[in-house]
């Protein structure tokens, strides 16, 4: 059975949230917990989610929200070759955190998608493009859908999960 790394942002997904519905619907898909959900500490985090990693035998899918992209992208950079493909969704602008120097600006080694809408609160559109860049991900921009959450609709989201079956799919078809 595949693993499916589900990491949500601050104050984590609760049960109404996107992310807890693909735990659901995804076999194998289990949630990275983080010491304290009301303190997103890059360094922290980032750890948690390479424990994780490192506890799966194999490789594994990653789906991330907020300042969770954040902490995926950073555990990313040093576990990549465990890593088959992540979907960041809404990824937090580090500026907001004061951790963009903290956040490794270079391409990650594995594929992967940023969604992002027109009017996140934590993040510009522009912003998030731009660190789809720096990361050599994709790039989706789903209109006007705030931060992607709970508060904006976003509690079942099957565009989303959508989104995330469409990149397993690209990716499993990649020659080894």
């Amino acid at each position: 059975m595949e693993t499916i790394l589900i990491v949500p942002g601050l104050r984590n997904s609760g049960p109404s949230h996107w992310q807890t519905w693909f735990e659901s619907k995804l076999a194998g898909a289990s949630r990275v917990e983080q010491a304290d959900w009301e303190r997103p500490c890059l360094v922290e985090w980032a750890a948690r989610v390479r424990e994780a990693i490192d506890s799966h035998g194999g490789q594994v899918w990653i789906i991330a929200h907020s300042f969770g992209c954040l902490a995926a992208v950073s555990a990313g950079l040093v576990r990549a070759e465990r890593i088959r493909a992540a979907l960041l969704v809404a990824p937090a602008d580090p500026d907001r955190f004061g951790r963009a120097a903290e956040l490794p600006q270079e391409r990650l080694a594995f594929p992967s998608l940023v969604v992002a809408s027109n009017n996140d609160p934590w993040v510009k559109p522009g912003v998030a493009e731009h660190w789809a860049d720096v990361w050599g991900s994709s790039y989706q921009n789903i209109g006007d859908a705030g931060h992607i959450n709970v508060d904006s609709g976003y509690g079942p989201w099957p565009q989303g999960l959508g989104f995330f079956r469409e990149l397993r799919h690209e990716v499993l078809a990649l020659p080894v």
